[in-house]
């Protein structure tokens, strides 16, 4: 009877738990719906209204097909992505609207890497210069949160805010003392010393060239960034510099008084002084247009009809994978149908790439070169750089006629490397399991988890990375019009900032997308365009519910291990490794 009432209640818990998940999909289903059907009517802004950006969702480059994206089952609150595209649109046509007095910035909780802030930032200051003003608020700041603040005319801080000014740091994991307790050994075929990627696996600190390369890039980025604060604050390099060094900005009222902040005060105060600074009608709350109103207000028309002539952005942001890949992926498939089309359709007349990878397989890599090295050839093909576009990323972004980089991009890291493990001890010692074959020939069990690669095996290992690396460098070599030497100098797995990458003809010039935009318009030789993006996203019922199952997943775990995720996507990397890898260090966390 015992064991039968735990049977029952462990049923009934299940329907319960399977109950709740459903009701999450359905709602979840519904406001996609309701929000499709309603996305397309239009919204009417008063006069002396301001454009509030809260940032407290993650940044894409793309903003998903559906508003709903990844439902938090544990809260009950669905997570929006938030698009980087649908940022510098909206800023761009608030610029031009004069029913926009300014922009409010809520920075509480920012969610977007350095060169997607620069990027925002950038945007931010050429809206500035229309004699519109900015204003930021935010509970807390820190040094990418301040970095995007300090481009407005007034920053504002709760006064029990925290903000600690101490610059930037990149820690890295080592996972080379626990696979030894594991009995697990990772057996590295690499190309390139500076391929830090595996020093994770197999060491305890960082090399000294893997120092040398992160204290070079990220040297490069605080540099800029302070050189940005210190324009827009009227604060010297130095003195920001002294005061991150001596740890004299620990909390809001050090960093008022050190002239970072303006104002110490709470979000109630920031409504009272808009109301003032857009002399609002309504004395009881400024007028506020949300990011989801604005973006249903109508762009201004430059001209009749529908525009036949188009530019094509294609934005592959995620891990290089085989096969189609999944939303946060580049996956080859789908990738290489999205370049073809593009470069067949003849009202297509310049592609823009844009990409935020740290890279990923090899040969999905080479085939996405290959699309791209086609479409070259009938048209003009710009490169747009985000966050990363590092190793795999640098390698499907080397055959354009441009590379555009933001100042603090991560790219380079042209070098490739691969994986075996050897689980003998673990197998044997630890678990007790014991493994024996047969074969037909004398290496048919090449690549077995249960025993060492032998030397003969391990050289022909090294032959296929250091093919792969040849044709890294060879794909390099013509699209930047360089020789094999000057390629592998500045390879070998090596890491640049955009900043220093210019300065060896690995990009060839500064901007966002916007510039890419305007630039392949530029190359093509047109002047009236549309920009479609590719490829093509799911259907939203289908993205939906793809994404409402392995989101929550994704949620659950998140929620539990909260910063410790990391950690988690770490070994989750580790798992989906095979191949010849062309990707960036498991971690290159900059904080």
């Amino acid at each position: 009877m015992k064991n039968f009432l735990k049977y029952v209640l462990a049923t009934i818990t299940g329907l319960i738990i399977v109950g709740v998940v459903m009701t999450f999909i359905f709602f979840g289903m519904v406001s996609a719906f309701v929000s499709m059907a309603t996305q397309d009517k239009a919204v009417e802004v008063k006069q002396n209204s301001v454009l509030t950006l809260t940032l407290d969702k993650q940044i894409l480059d793309r903003k998903p097909t559906v508003p709903i994206i990844t439902p938090d089952i544990l809260s009950g609150f669905p997570e929006t992505p938030i698009g980087l595209n649908e940022l510098l649109d909206n800023i761009k046509k608030a610029e031009k609207d004069p029913n926009i007095d300014g922009i409010l910035l809520d920075l509480s909780t920012l969610q977007a890497g350095l060169g997607t802030i620069d990027e925002l930032r950038n945007a931010l200051k050429t809206f500035k210069a229309s004699d519109k003003f900015i204003f930021c608020y935010s509970d807390n700041y820190d040094q990418s949160t301040y970095y995007l603040a300090s481009v407005s005319d007034k920053i504002f801080m709760n006064p029990e805010g925290v903000f600690y000014l101490k610059g930037l740091y990149s820690e890295i994991m080592f996972l080379k003392n626990a696979f030894d307790k594991l009995g697990i050994e990772p057996q590295i075929i690499r190309h390139g010393k500076f391929k830090s990627a595996v020093e994770p696996l197999i060491d305890t600190k960082m090399s000294r060239e893997n120092r040398e390369q992160i204290k070079a890039y990220m040297g490069s980025i605080w540099q800029h960034m302070v050189k940005e604060i210190s324009a827009n604050r009227n604060i010297s390099p130095e003195m920001v510099n002294q005061l991150a060094d001596k740890l004299e900005v620990t909390d809001s009222h050090s960093a008022y008084e050190n002239g970072l902040i303006d104002s110490l005060v709470h979000k109630d105060v920031v409504m009272d002084v808009i109301k003032v600074k857009t002399n609002s009608v309504d004395k009881t709350k400024p007028n506020l247009v949300a990011l989801s109103e604005y973006s249903k207000v109508p762009k201004e028309k430059t001209h009749k009809g529908l525009v036949k002539q188009k530019i094509a952005i294609i934005y592959a942001q995620g891990n290089i994978v085989t096969g189609k890949g999944q939303y946060d992926q580049i996956g080859a498939d789908q990738f290489t149908k999205a370049i073809s089309e593009a470069r067949k359709d003849s009202s297509v007349k310049a592609i823009v790439l844009r990409v935020n990878s740290p890279g990923g397989y090899a040969i999905a890599a080479e085939n996405i070169w290959r699309e791209l090295e086609l479409a070259k050839k009938e048209k003009p093909v710009i490169a747009s750089m985000g966050d990363y576009a590092a190793s795999g990323g640098y390698y499907i972004a080397a055959p354009a006629d441009v590379i555009i980089a933001n100042p603090l991009t991560l790219t380079g890291s042209i070098g490739v490397f691969g994986v075996l493990w050897n689980a003998e001890e673990l197998l044997n010692r630890k678990l007790g399991i014991t493994t024996d074959v047969e074969k037909t020939n004398a290496y048919s069990d090449f690549g077995t988890i249960s025993r060492p690669v032998t030397e003969l095996e391990k050289a022909v290992l090294q032959k296929s990375v250091d093919k792969v690396y040849q044709t890294f460098v060879g794909h390099v070599m013509d699209g930047r019009d360089m020789t094999y030497e000057e390629v592998d100098k500045i390879g070998e797995g090596r890491v640049w900032s955009g900043i220093n990458a210019l300065g060896i003809n690995l990009v060839d010039q500064f901007g966002g997308i916007t510039e890419a935009i305007e630039l392949a318009a530029e190359k093509a030789g047109i002047e009236e365009y549309r920009v479609v993006e590719l490829p093509k996203q799911d259907n939203p019922l289908d993205l939906l519910m793809k994404e409402l199952m392995s989101g929550a997943r994704i949620k659950a775990v998140k929620k539990e291990l909260g910063s410790d995720y990391i950690y988690y996507e770490t070994f989750k990397t580790l798992n989906d490794l095979k191949g010849v890898q062309a990707r960036l260090p498991f971690l290159v966390n900059i904080k």
